[in-house]
């Protein structure tokens, strides 16, 4: 499960593949002359034009197999859809006089031809505007769902210069990030600031971490202590991507200026590519892993047992801060070394039958105390394994609460124009049956980064780990 804003390198395709269910869920037969959706087979074909036939079959695509399509008002769906119609027509000035709703009745059929007939007559007064429309109609219909791991994945493209390994965007990190601005933008807290340079116009430009943004485009990131949508622009996609107006303070000497930085790629650092990262401290084993792709468990394993070799360590710290999820079998498998026999989650369907997620029995108990490092930007099925930690008292959870952005594990279908409609045929609920999703996994212990930990790099975090493992 991940909700990942990042640039389209090898590591987010490859956790965008991980996120889907292991098995799929069931597939809808043909309704009301739609055709079926059903999860991507073969080789990848190009992407072709959306039309209404292609929003019809996402429509009771989602009315098939999303978690709650089978009690869900098809009305709130059809009603999103045409409200971004009517809302882009204006935007062009080319209002329409019979672009008006028709009546909804709550039956899904006799609804959705209704929906089409309107729609039909009012594209074909705008032609010019026709794909343009479509895309904003789904797009809406989509969002109308209000969860964050839905999502229609359309018009994916690279730069020219762009190749696997690097990265795209501004050229730094900030402490309200992907999984937040994707989906819980109301986690977020102030003040926005740089936490990492990466390369690009960032540190062509001089950014350094703890610089504090006051602006982006000459909006405030925060307005009554709530996150405003200007942070989206951070994290710029292509090919929308525009050059981004910061305004930034320097606390450290006082120093305010003004930058545009322009997105592009930029040569990401080797050790940063790495989904894995570990090294001893003292007698102390440090694991940080970015997300959950395949064979990652093995791999934080693999790397503890390395750093155990003629030593005996005092504990394992696992960094998962920044963590934007990835699959819930490598979250499982990680778990497993830490404890047996235990239920780490629930996947629950809309009736309230729900099926379980058990610990691996079959890997090796590690037998180490166990310090998690979270933050908000932990997500998905990093809010899995932070969950079960702190439920089944595997360890300790130091850091900020988690993102709260874990709805459940989504599966991806492929639409008739060749681009992928995902959303979850489950819900996520932790071992005791709580909800997480919204709301996060809070610490056992609060230690935020301030700006002045970033710009002097002290990890507090880590600090406090390292002094709960050897009281």
């Amino acid at each position: 499960m991940t909700i990942l804003r990042t640039a389209a390198s090898g590591l987010a395709l490859l956790l965008a593949a991980a996120c889907t269910a292991p098995t799929p869920p069931r597939t809808q037969a043909s309704t009301a002359g739609a055709t079926a959706c059903a999860p991507p087979q073969g080789p990848w074909e190009p992407e072709t034009a959306t039309t209404i036939d292609v929003i019809e079959q996402a429509y009771f695509c989602i009315l098939g197999n999303y978690y709650s399509g089978a009690t869900l008002d098809a009305r709130s769906l059809l009603t999103a859809g045409f409200v971004a119609l009517t809302q882009e027509i204006n935007r062009n000035g080319r209002d329409v006089p019979e672009a008006t709703m028709p009546a909804l009745t709550g039956d899904r059929k006799a609804d959705w031809t209704a929906f089409e007939t309107a729609y039909r007559k009012i594209t074909d007064q705008v032609p010019d505007l026709r794909d343009k429309l479509a895309v904003v109609t789904l797009e809406a219909i989509v969002a109308a769902l209000g969860d964050n791991h839905a999502r229609w994945t359309h018009d994916v493209k690279r730069p020219p210069d762009y190749y696997d390994g690097d990265g795209y965007g501004l050229g730094f990190q900030a402490n309200v990030n992907g999984p937040q601005v994707d989906g819980n933008p109301g986690v977020a807290l102030a003040p926005l600031f740089v936490t990492t340079v990466l390369g690009g116009a960032a540190k062509a430009t001089g950014l350094r971490p703890g610089d504090i943004i006051e602006s982006i485009n000459g909006t405030p990131p925060f307005f009554d202590g709530e996150a405003t949508p200007a942070i989206a622009a951070l994290y710029p996609d292509y090919p929308e991507a525009r050059p981004v107006e910061l305004r930034l303070l320097r606390q450290a000497t006082g120093r305010r200026w003004t930058v545009t930085l322009k997105p592009g790629p930029y040569e990401r650092d080797l050790a940063a590519l790495q989904v894995v990262r570990s090294k001893l401290l003292d007698d102390v084993a440090y694991v940080r892993l970015t997300g959950f792709a395949p064979d990652s468990a093995n791999r934080v394993l693999k790397a503890i047992s390395r750093l155990r070799i003629g030593r005996t360590l005092a504990g394992v710290v696992l960094d998962l801060r920044g963590n934007g999820g990835g699959s819930p079998v490598e979250a499982t498998r990680l778990l497993s070394a830490f404890v047996h026999g235990k239920i780490t989650a629930y996947q629950c369907a809309a009736g309230g039958r729900c099926s379980t997620a058990r610990t691996d029995d079959t890997v090796e108990l590690l037998e180490l105390p166990l310090v998690v490092l979270t933050d908000r930007s932990c997500a998905s099925a990093c809010e899995h394994v932070s969950a079960a930690v702190k439920d089944l008292r595997i360890g300790r959870l130091v850091g900020t609460r988690t993102a709260g952005v874990i709805s459940g594990p989504a599966q991806s279908y492929l639409l008739g124009n060749n681009t992928l409609l995902g959303f979850p045929a489950r819900h996520h609920l932790g071992p005791n049956r709580e909800v997480i999703d919204q709301v996060g996994v809070p610490p056992d212990h609060y230690v935020p980064l301030t700006p002045q930990d970033a710009a002097t790099g002290r990890d507090p975090a880590l600090a406090k780990a390292l002094t709960l493992l050897h009281k």
